[in-house]
């Protein structure tokens, strides 16, 4: 993790060079927004990754249980750093809050739905028996988890590059004008980058012929990874031309460091440094971001219609008087969060294995043993053999599941 935080003190360091124009309590919650959001990438980037990853990874049912069960325990707290950096967008820059939310209302709405889905598909999964039914919420989180990369991608390529946007800092864009190709490499950088992440990440949770497969899905994707990555960047560089000289200098040299983390991550994988190749992975996801928050500044939103319109930092705050208060509140409350994640994270730290789970994968779901008990009422309504003294197992002869069960 040495390069995500190398990547994230240079950009905060890299700031000064727009902080004349910045207060210093707006500088700071700039770059605790962008800490925020990068921290929110690398912890749900491999939730989305795994998520992608189950169905092809997993090859029964204790396989696909076990693969979800490596972020069961905290995939949910992952996307509580979304919420927190909404929330601090909100509270510290009102302005960039109204107009991003309300300019990027569809694509947003699209990435929640999408967040919705994976969620329940992880809980659904479980809760009933049929390979029908499984498969369906396999197909569920793998195109969730994607499509939720895919627009986090895409959403932050064109905050970047810049929309239309009139004088009143509202956007005009429509969902369409946000598909653009620069866009959609973003897009498939973040895809890319989080699916490679979450095999790696996989690579230190599982075990036995999990791992083995893992290891390899990482081989694959982590070198697959770097290439959109490496264009995105360096398409990214040529249209920030025009910024000031400093931020785009310190904006490459980051972006520089991202691509080479995720080359690293690809060359620890097929080395088997598992450890290392996930602390190299963080570190291209973090630097990655950190180039464009860099990038960004010291505008919140860019307009592509006219420059006058670009909605700066400075006009986008909230008061002094908020941004103190607030900052008193993180001081307090934000040890107190990192604590019990990261003793959230040493609990379940242990490798999980197919071996694990064959158990639960015998035993009755809730939906099945509901559907058992209404044959035992039906059978006993009817005189037949469903009845409690007729001997019969409920879940054996004309009652029990079909071939398609697990």
């Amino acid at each position: 993790m040495v390069g995500a935080a190398s990547s994230l003190g240079f950009a905060a360091s890299s700031l000064g060079s727009v902080a004349s124009s910045l207060t210093f309590l707006q500088t700071l919650w700039f770059v605790l927004i962008c800490v925020l959001w990068a921290g929110y990438f690398v912890l749900e980037g491999f939730d989305f990754g795994v998520g992608m990853l189950v169905r092809s990874l997993g090859r029964d049912d204790a396989e696909k249980r076990a693969l979800i069960h490596t972020i069961g325990p905290v995939w949910d707290g992952n996307e509580v750093w979304l919420i927190v950096a909404g929330g601090a967008t909100f509270a510290a820059f009102p302005g960039w809050y109204a107009s991003l939310f309300s300019g990027f209302y569809l694509p947003l709405l699209l990435i929640l739905l999408a967040l919705i889905v994976r969620g329940v598909s992880f809980e659904f999964w479980g809760k009933r028996e049929g390979r029908r039914w499984r498969s369906g919420w396999e197909w569920v989180m793998a195109i969730g988890s994607l499509l939720a990369a895919l627009l986090w991608g895409v959403a932050w390529a064109n905050i970047v590059a810049g929309v239309p946007m009139n004088a009143s800092h509202d956007v005009t864009a429509t969902i369409w004008d946000l598909l653009h190709p620069y866009a959609l490499l973003g897009g498939l950088a973040a895809l890319a980058l989080m699916a490679s992440h979450g095999a790696i990440f996989l690579t230190l949770r599982t075990r036995g012929e999990l791992v083995a497969r893992s290891r390899a899905a990482a081989r694959l994707l982590a070198p697959a990874a770097a290439v959109p990555v490496a264009g995105f960047l360096i398409w990214t560089a040529i249209d920030q031309s025009g910024a000031g000289a400093g931020v785009k200098v310190s904006a490459t040299v980051i972006a520089a460091l991202a691509v080479l983390c995720a080359l690293a991550a690809a060359a620890l994988s097929a080395g088997r440094r598992d450890g290392l190749a996930f602390a190299a992975s963080a570190g291209a996801i973090v630097a990655l971001f950190a180039s464009l928050f860099v990038w960004l500044a010291p505008n919140a939103l860019p307009s592509s219609t006219s420059h006058a319109f670009d909605l700066t930092l400075a006009a986008a705050s909230s008061s002094s008087y908020t941004l103190t208060v607030m900052s008193i509140v993180t001081v307090v409350l934000l040890p107190v969060v990192l604590a019990y994640q990261a003793w959230t994270y040493w609990v379940f730290r242990h490798r999980l294995g197919s071996e694990a789970f064959a158990a639960a994968v015998a035993r009755p779901t809730p939906l099945s043993a509901i559907e058992d008990a209404r044959r035992r009422r039906a059978g006993g309504a009817d005189g037949g053999p469903g009845t409690a003294g007729g001997g019969q197992d409920p879940r054996s002869g004309p009652s029990a599941p079909g071939p398609g069960a697990a």
